[in-house]
């Protein structure tokens, strides 16, 4: 008796090759990983439930997160409505009517040198699994709160934009809001009631409402009860469903006390508001608050007051080497072990600096001029390298301290606001007690180009 897979009608590789370029020739992007895993059971007649043991996922994630938006970019790539019942019919015919063709290739004009956050449904993001099935599970929840905590190009804003549309997609009447506190003047970070203000009109002006700020606003009462009726009033009653508001950039408001510890503790009372229940305000279980920031809070905060110890904490981390292996394919860059080890050695997995690496290859550099090159000013990093050189020069502190860390050969322990500060820039990892560079390519260029003749 022969086995599903026996019967069918084509291989699932070639099965596999369809898919992959039809759905690159309309979204420009390769399939994620999971996504050909969830294929691959689908081909050979499994449940959600059996992949998901496949896999080592949870079902929920392959049921309602995968597989969904599997089936929806499949449809659009075909034109036709795809599932896991029609799949096999409908690639037996491209088939046979792609027999006589030669395969599509990727098209190279349409690969990106990515910067900034990735966008949805790219081939060029790479899921980190437990976090993203973490996170939309925990954004389904009334009131909830997540911290999302990386150094600077490590993927923070690209997993807060896939959070706002798994919540997007679980509830269509759900409201979401992406807040750069970057945006912000410097001027407007001078006092908390003028803060409060412009954080209450950002808000409003993304949820398209009437601007009541300054006819709401009271002198009689403070600036936090302000922001908070004018939640309460102005906000929250016009929304059905869930808010779900993303501050992203929180590190900027570290840098100015006056206005940290307030705003902080007025976001911890929102989040604990919504688990007082009926003995509170319900709006406030209508309101999810993902917060995003570079580093460590390094200012001092009444823990009984702050948002950094409750909710979800998510810390990113760099990518492993399988990790690289997949984006290597979404270019597709042909690299043998030992050349991912050495890509491993140089930047230890760090995302931006993988990323580009990997677009540099594809469009025909040589793997060893890159590595040779790549600390030096005639490099493919010499821009990125050049732009932290300009930070650390106009940063005393932040020049000495590093310093100290490029050309030492053990950890190094700095004062604590310096230690958190270059590691929110990517430039340090913690190591016990002290810090060292967080990749080779920092320590050898910034050896060279940061001389200490005192060391």
């Amino acid at each position: 008796m022969r086995t599903l897979i026996e019967s069918q009608p084509i291989p699932f590789e070639t099965a596999l090759n369809i898919v992959d370029a039809t759905v690159f020739s309309q979204a420009s992007r390769h399939l994620k990983n999971i996504e050909i895993e969830v294929l691959r059971g689908a081909w050979e007649g499994k449940t959600y439930d059996e992949i998901a043991l496949d896999v080592g996922y949870t079902p929920e994630y392959i049921k309602h997160d995968v597989g969904p938006k599997l089936w929806r970019i499949l449809s659009t790539s075909f034109g036709e409505k795809v599932n896991k019942t029609s799949l096999i019919a409908l690639l037996a015919s491209k088939a046979q009517v792609n027999s006589s063709r030669s395969p599509i290739s990727t098209p190279p004009t349409q690969i990106k040198s990515l910067e900034g956050p990735i966008p949805l449904n790219s081939g060029f993001y790479i899921e980190r699994p437990s976090v993203e099935a973490r996170c939309y599970s925990e954004i389904m929840k009334p009131g909830v709160l997540i911290r999302i905590k990386a150094p600077a190009q490590m993927g923070k804003t690209s997993l807060m934009v896939r959070i706002l549309a798994a919540a997007k997609q679980e509830q269509p009447e759900a409201v979401t809001v992406a807040l750069n506190l970057q945006q912000a003047d410097r001027a407007v970070f001078q006092d908390l009631d003028r803060f409060l203000r412009w954080f209450c009109a950002a808000i409003t002006r993304k949820l398209q409402l009437p601007n009541e700020v300054s006819h709401y606003w009271s002198d009689t009462f403070g600036s936090k009860s302000n922001c908070t009726a004018y939640f309460e009033d102005c906000i929250l009653p016009h929304l059905k469903d869930q808010f779900v508001l993303a501050l992203d950039k929180v590190d900027e408001i570290f840098g100015h006390p006056e206005i940290a510890d307030d705003f902080f503790s007025l976001l911890r009372s929102w989040y604990e508001e919504a688990s007082y229940g009926e003995s509170g305000n319900p709006l406030w279980q209508n309101l999810c608050l993902i917060i995003v920031h570079s580093t460590e809070v390094y200012i001092p905060l009444d823990v009984n007051k702050s948002p950094f110890n409750v909710g979800l904490a998510i810390e990113l981390n760099p990518f492993r080497e399988q990790d690289i292996i997949q984006l290597a394919q979404s270019y597709p860059v042909n690299l043998i072990e030992t050349e991912y080890q050495a890509l491993m050695s140089l930047l230890a997995g760090h995302p931006y600096l993988v990323q580009q690496a990997l677009f540099r290859l594809s469009q025909g550099l040589d793997f060893r001029e890159l590595i040779e090159t790549a600390t030096t000013d005639a490099g493919i990093y010499c821009r990125h390298l050049h732009r932290h050189l300009e930070i650390l020069q106009a940063n005393s502190s932040l020049l000495t301290a590093y310093k100290q860390v490029v050309h030492s050969s053990t950890s190094v322990e700095l004062e604590q606001s310096i230690a958190f500060k270059l590691q929110s820039l990517g430039l340090v990892q913690f190591n016990g007690n002290g810090v060292v560079p967080s990749c080779q390519l920092y320590q050898q260029y910034f050896q060279k180009h940061l001389r200490d003749e005192t060391l």
